[in-house]
């Protein structure tokens, strides 16, 4: 019964999105809209059509999704490498605690201007851009659960004589997992959106360089249908790492809180 009460309430949150789309269907219909801002969303799902047949759509996907997990992969490790060093060692947190202050406000778009004088436009300003907001999920995620690991495990792990790198894979690690697993759900959100951002002013290519050669052109029905496509990628990647999370972590991954 659950299940079946589960699917309805999904099949009843479709209905206010697809009763949207009728009535801007037929908005746009009766007046006859002929915009270079606005489409209507028969149209938004023929360019979509036809930039999947051509291949465009995918290639670019392919370009922004490539980026954002190059990004993703750099800043997660740093970052959790970063938070277990301050969780675990007090006078190193203190130390570089105004330095984290200072630095993590800073936008990540803000880096850009720095990193185009360092590498160029292109890929590696990208990758960088999204590494650095990927960073500070996992920093300070991590560096919380860290510091609530229960002290008798650590008490134990000293008493048994464990070295820092087992102590950290067979106690910390372990306890720490459904924050990991949340820093990573944040960090895949800010992947996708820094990447698109960079394409927009910094690497034309992607899915970001897609929608503003789709406004130069003035094409909303095709600038509309690639972000729809955004967006839905966005759902898709939060919904297999939920999916991820459940067949590796089984009933921890229902105790990781929500991002």
């Amino acid at each position: 019964m659950s299940g079946l009460a589960s699917r309805a309430d999904r099949a009843r949150g479709l209905c206010l999105p697809l009763g949207g789309l009728l009535v801007a269907e037929a908005a746009a219909r009766i007046s006859g809209l002929d915009s270079t801002t606005l489409a209507a969303p028969s149209a938004i799902a023929g360019a979509g059509a036809r930039a999947a047949l051509d291949g465009s759509l995918f290639a670019a996907t392919a370009q922004t999704l490539g980026a954002a997990f190059a990004g993703l992969v750099i800043g997660v490790v740093l970052g959790l490498a970063a938070g277990i060093a301050f969780g675990l060692v007090r006078p190193l947190d203190r130390l570089m605690e105004v330095t984290v202050e200072l630095i993590r406000p800073v936008p990540p778009v803000a880096i850009i201007p720095i990193l185009i004088i360092v590498s160029g436009l292109g890929f590696r300003t990208e990758v960088t851009t999204v590494a650095f907001a990927c960073i500070w999920p996992a920093l300070i995620l991590s560096r919380s659960a860290v510091r609530g690991v229960e002290p008798r495990l650590i008490e134990v792990s000293r008493a048994l004589r464990l070295s820092p790198l087992a102590r950290i894979g067979k106690i910390i690690m372990p306890s720490i997992l459904p924050n990991i697993v949340v820093a990573v759900r944040l960090s895949v959100g800010f992947a996708l959106i820094v990447a698109i951002t960079v394409e927009m002013t910094a690497n034309p290519v992607g899915l970001g360089y897609a929608m503003i050669e789709a406004q130069q052109a003035l094409d909303p029905a095709l600038m509309l249908a690639v972000l729809l496509w955004i967006g839905g990628i966005g759902w898709a990647l939060n919904a297999l790492l939920l999916l991820l999370a459940a067949r590796v972590m089984g009933a921890a991954a229902r105790q990781a809180p929500s991002p």
